[in-house]
């Protein structure tokens, strides 16, 4: 097994590269403006690194389909016809094995001199060619040494992929899982350096931004008119008579603890955020501190109508299903990957999608009802569930009108008090989305804590003017 102080000493360091990303901002193209607005969003974007996932790794371009593009047939059917010819052929052998090479010693550490002269010894390119060429070349007894290497440097996560591959027999099998394995330790490595150097990327991301948006500033002293705009309409709406809302009044939940009394900065910064949600696209006085973000609040946008949407079905399903059907998780998992499968065309043709699902849905409940020897539903059930379901397509509907009102309390449970608080009161309704709502409040939350983060000076300065000066203590980068 894994020596711990090889491990540890794996993980002290690495390092990796920001992603950026184009959009726009208030700029005079033929000025210096346009190249400092490009590296404010490269600033940006670096504090939003995202590491890997196999799903991820899967989809791209793997070395072993490396190997097999650079070959005329496939790479491991061909290898495995060279070690098969009598005298062998090792010349695709030893293809494999420098390239397993260059992968083992990208994932040492500098100061792993030890480790990393072994590598060299042991698989020294010049050696293995003329033990090839005299014939001599073991595969099975390289392999293993790679495996031995591997579990050295594995993280733990991968003790079990590499136990596994020291059962296989077979030389070309056992390649093409070292292959696959070290796609994934290459995986681990640079998700551990994102993580190890994401709270310095983030630190410097903050100033950089800051610094780049009061360069911006002090030559347009407009640039924060939009801001302004944004958070007095926020603070408006905050000391407006709240609407009631007869169907929630039976559930409480922690937003209620957040009443519109006394206004706070907090609150009013909270409320700009969600209304950053429902923002018209073509509505150009968009606030300037928000435009690096403007594509990202769309993307969660979108992906809270869908979850509206899921969560209504979810909803006139159960109720016509018992708590029996919907209290099994099988169950609603499988209505859940059905009914988000078929929504995603939804924006485009509501009324026919909806139709698609309501059939959908009604034969999963037919069968499964069936399948558990309880009660099917009569005729005239079977019908006010396809007519409600497809109903939920009209915006006005009361269902769907509830479930947008109950996410959209929940998104501002997240803000005011926090995502483990909000996912353990939710409101009615969204328990069978928490997974799905506590990614979307997750991002939500990430979104605007390093906005608040990068601009809170600003903002503290524009609620002075919107809130009493008692109530602007708890300042906005406190949050």
């Amino acid at each position: 097994m894994p020596d711990a102080k090889e491990r540890a000493a794996r993980k002290e360091g690495g390092e990796a590269e920001g992603a950026s990303r184009t959009g726009h901002t208030r700029e005079d193209p033929s000025s210096g403006q346009s190249h400092r607005s490009r590296l404010m969003e490269r600033g940006h974007d670096v504090s939003k690194l995202e590491g890997y996932s196999e799903e991820k790794m899967s989809s791209s371009c793997s070395v072993e389909t490396k190997g097999k593009d650079a070959m005329p047939c496939d790479f491991w059917e061909h290898l495995k016809e060279q070690l098969s010819a009598v005298p062998p052929d090792f010349s695709c052998s030893l293809d494999l094995l420098k390239e397993i090479k260059e992968i083992l010693l990208s994932l040492l550490l500098p100061r792993q001199n030890r480790l990393r002269s072994e590598i060299e010894e042991a698989l020294d390119m010049d050696y293995l060619q003329q033990q090839a060429d005299h014939g001599d070349l073991n595969v099975s007894y390289l392999s293993k040494y790679i495996l031995n290497m591997m579990v050295l440097l594995c993280a733990p996560v991968r003790d079990e992929a590499v136990q596994k591959l020291e059962t296989i027999a077979d030389p070309v099998r056992l390649l093409r899982g070292i292959f696959q394995v070290l796609g994934l330790m290459k995986m681990d490595m640079v998700n551990y350096t994102i993580q190890s150097l994401q709270p310095q990327l983030q630190e410097h991301s903050i100033q950089f931004e800051r610094a780049q948006f009061q360069e911006q500033l002090n030559k347009e002293p407009t640039l924060l008119d939009h801001t302004t705009k944004w958070l007095s309409q926020a603070a408006a709406e905050l000391t407006s008579p709240p609407l009631s809302c007869p169907e929630d009044s039976s559930n409480s939940s922690p937003a209620e603890m957040a009443a519109p009394e006394p206004l706070s900065p907090a609150m009013v910064l909270s409320q700009g955020f969600l209304n950053l949600l429902f923002w018209d696209p073509e509505d150009e006085e968009f606030p300037e501190t928000l435009q690096m973000d403007r594509t990202r609040l769309q993307e969660l946008e979108s992906q809270r109508q869908q979850l509206t949407i899921l969560a209504s079905v979810l909803l006139v399903a159960s109720s016509f299903s018992g708590s029996v059907l919907f209290g099994s998780p099988q169950f609603v998992d499988k209505l859940k990957r059905i009914t988000k499968t078929l929504l995603e065309d939804f924006n485009s043709r509501p009324e026919e999608v909806m139709e698609t699902v309501s059939d959908q849905v009604t034969q999963e409940i037919h069968q499964s009802l069936k399948n558990m020897g309880l009660t099917d539903l009569s005729s005239d059930n079977t019908e006010s569930l396809i007519g409600q379901l497809q109903n939920i397509a009209n915006k006005e509907n009361c269902v769907r009108t509830v479930i947008d009102q109950r996410i959209h309390l929940f998104l501002k449970c997240c803000l005011l008090l926090g995502m483990q608080r909000s996912l353990l009161d939710l409101p009615a309704g969204l328990t069978p989305i928490e997974a799905e709502l506590a990614e979307l409040g997750q991002k939500f939350v990430s979104l605007t804590s390093h906005n608040q983060q990068v601009f809170g000076p600003y903002y503290n300065d524009i609620l002075k003017t919107l809130v009493s000066p008692a109530q602007t203590l708890t300042r906005v980068g406190s949050l």
